[in-house]
């Protein structure tokens, strides 16, 4: 029986049928806060990104900040694979997770798991589990799809990697044994995250600038003691971890913040708010 990963988001991230979804990633695009341009993909593009980081808010919040990432990535051609690291914010299943086969639905169709490089990936870092209890209701990987989707159809593959456990030298190994698989391959790798959480727009601008910088002089010893300094609420930071670590030994030679936003943007409340930054790494 083939296994299907069905969404958790559909109706409360983002849209529920396809329809409505197509034009909400449509808007997140062309929104004043967003790339303001509907993305062509590129078919003869370089393939020079190795690696984005994207928010995984509902759409309406991190959407346009999550649209400056795509657009860039549709400037570059198609990845066979999108190799996605999420945290885990629900406490299921591994510390470190993969699903290594079925398919993961959204309304806009099914994505086939990469069983091949799961396994890959599995045999040469010794970190991660196969466990799918991890990802079934865990939203950070789900919300990144549509965006794939919507440029790609269904013409790739994922490898879903889940994070319970963020500390360095774990997200380093995964990034390790990533690197290593995705070696040749045409292949992007997204780490999914959301910067600081629920604190005034000043606090959460100025901490998220600090983090920020040290992600584009992707230096993961300096993010991680900034993140634990200045106590920094980012979710994600053990998939931002891993992501530097391979997007180095892939042969990154920059790191740039395409976009950085935060909820008090969108909702004009900016006494607690949630950062949301897209970063992109290239060759």
């Amino acid at each position: 029986m083939v296994k299907v990963r069905r969404p958790t988001q559909a109706g409360a991230f983002y849209e529920g049928d396809a329809e409505s979804l197509k034009r909400q990633v449509e808007d997140c695009f062309l929104h004043e806060l967003g790339p303001r341009k509907i993305p062509v993909v590129v078919k003869t593009g370089l393939r020079n990104v190795i690696g984005l980081v994207c928010p995984h808010a509902g759409y309406m919040f991190s959407g346009p900040v999550a649209a400056h990432a795509y657009y860039r990535l549709a400037l570059d051609g198609k990845p066979d694979i999108a190799v996605v690291f999420g945290p885990n914010h629900t406490g299921y299943g591994s510390a470190l997770a993969v699903m290594n086969e079925g398919f993961w639905r959204t309304p806009l169709g099914d994505v086939e798991v990469d069983s091949e490089t799961a396994n890959r990936i599995v045999r040469e870092s010794r970190v991660v589990d196969v466990d799918d209890s991890s990802h079934r209701f865990e939203h950070s990987i789900e919300v990144q799809l549509p965006f794939l989707q919507y440029l790609y159809g269904s013409e790739f593959k994922i490898v879903p990697i889940c994070f319970l456990m963020q500390d360095v030298s774990s997200a380093r190994e995964v990034g390790q044994a990533v690197a290593k698989v995705l070696a040749g391959k045409k292949a992007v790798i997204i780490a999914s995250s959301d910067m600081t959480h629920y604190e005034p727009q000043e606090n959460a601008a100025k901490k998220d600038k600090l983090a920020l910088e040290a992600v584009e002089a992707m230096d993961e010893t300096k993010f991680n003691s900034i993140i634990e300094t200045h106590r920094i609420s980012t979710c994600g930071y053990g998939p931002v971890t891993a992501l530097i670590t391979a997007a180095k030994i892939l042969g990154a030679k920059e790191a740039k913040l395409l976009c950085y936003r935060t909820s008090g943007d969108i909702t004009g409340d900016y006494s607690s708010v949630v950062g949301y930054a897209a970063v992109c790494f290239t060759k």
